[in-house]
């Protein structure tokens, strides 16, 4: 059914619609609305045979999502940012233990210095955890990645991750399809565990491996993943066929059959960044973009194809890793090894700042003009960072950095408030 709705109420509608038989979750901004509606529906009895349970924190969540995950129950758990990382060690359990835990991810940053606005920092944190990564651009596609997600994790007995922008998408009302339970039920069937802790039939999981086996139980995670390239793909048809529209996959091309010049990036930025790019076809620019959805496992071979005709790439990032730069261009470069391609890393968006079709531009300006660093950060405020880097040279007890350009910060737009002319024509 078609409504204007939140973002975050279709996730919850979404899932509800999976027949989750488990969910466990602590309320963390901006994830708090799916899980508040979640509970509700629980509790008027509008999800039959489903219990929620609320937990002190978010490693109990996760560690309550394992418990019921492995004892054969339907189990769904949302979180972001330090709630994301307050569950670490359980997160890794979960995918070693192969659980097909769903998990929402309302992408967030992360603290310190503490900041509740969107970037992709908390998910990419955990890119080594063994868990699948989906990344979605829209909310409609969020809606459909968590069906999809289900039906994955099931089959191939791993966690999935939906990612979806933080406050970007789960308080944007747009209009969403939702998916209905009666054509979910079409492509997920009743949850079939692998393994299952049953009184009837003994066994236990978690167990002590040292080096004889260790190392094969690493590489036959790695080989599920793998699996999950195929299956990813495979789960999107049928997806299609049930409900009618194309959502999910591993990557999404748009206008690459002459692209000489590709923008990759992930989430909600590819509205801004596809609307720039028919900005710039309209002048008669060769320009494409290229959206990964599955970023673990990361479609390498999909990636290598979709870039095989471009001469450069511009990878936008949303998270980095501190000391060495881009995280997807990283891996962009390893799929493309040998084709010769010039690659840039932008990093754009940290802690919720807007990325403009203003700024795309001109940083597009900037590489067609052979000026764009191999790696730069959008908007980058050169001043506040210069006094900063001066303060430090100059005086031992500097202080704590983000406070310190918070106050230069404020101390400017006095400055501008102060010289802009009043009602009378005076300064203030």
């Amino acid at each position: 059914m078609r409504e204007q709705i939140e973002g975050s109420q279709a996730i919850a509608k979404a899932v509800a619609a999976c027949r989750p038989e488990v969910i466990a979750a602590y309320p963390i901004s901006p994830q708090t609305h799916i899980v508040e509606a979640l509970s509700a529906l629980v509790k008027k009895g509008d999800l039959p045979g489903c219990e929620y349970l609320n937990v002190e924190s978010e490693f109990g969540a996760m560690s309550a999502c394992i418990g019921a995950s492995a004892v054969g129950a339907r189990t769904y758990t949302a979180t972001a940012s330090q709630g994301l990382l307050f569950m670490v060690e359980a997160v890794y359990n979960a995918s070693g233990l192969g659980l097909p835990i769903v998990m929402t991810v309302a992408n967030r940053a992360i603290g310190a210095p503490i900041n509740i606005w969107n970037d992709h920092t908390d998910a990419m944190s955990q890119r080594d955890s063994g868990w699948l990564q989906l990344y979605a651009e829209t909310n409609q596609e969020a809606a459909d990645l968590h069906v999809q997600a289900f039906r994955i994790a099931e089959e191939l007995s791993l966690p999935v991750m939906v990612c979806m922008d933080g406050f970007v998408l789960t308080h944007a009302m747009e209009i969403v399809d939702i998916p209905d339970e009666a054509d979910v039920a079409k492509l997920l069937p009743a949850y079939e565990p692998r393994q299952v802790l049953d009184p009837a039939a003994p066994l236990s999981i978690g167990a002590m491996v040292g080096p004889e086996a260790y190392t094969e139980v690493r590489y036959l995670a790695h080989h599920r993943q793998m699996q999950a390239l195929e299956l990813i793909l495979q789960v999107q048809k049928e997806f299609e066929a049930v409900f009618g529209r194309d959502s999910g996959g591993l990557v999404r091309p748009y206008h690459l059959e002459d692209a000489e010049t590709v923008i990759v990036s992930m989430g909600s930025v590819l509205g801004t960044i596809k609307d720039v790019v028919d900005e710039r076809r309209e002048r008669g620019e060769k320009i494409g973009v290229l959206g990964i959805c599955s970023f673990r496992p990361f479609p390498s071979a999909a990636v290598r194809e979709a870039l095989s005709g471009c001469t450069r790439f511009v990878n936008i990032e949303k998270a980095f890793s501190v000391g060495i730069g881009g995280i997807v261009s990283s891996h962009c470069r390893s799929a493309v090894r040998g084709l010769g391609l010039d690659n840039y890393e932008v990093v754009a968006g940290l802690g919720g700042r807007p990325i403009t079709k203003a700024s795309l531009h001109a940083m597009l300006d900037e590489l067609a003009a052979g000026d764009l660093p191999f790696q730069t950060f959008l908007d980058l405020d050169t001043d506040l960072v210069e006094k900063e880097l001066q303060r430090e040279a100059t005086t031992r007890r500097s202080g704590p950095t983000a406070e310190n350009l918070m106050r230069d910060t404020k101390a400017r737009i006095d400055a501008v408030l102060a010289a802009a002319p009043t009602k009378g024509g005076e300064t203030r």
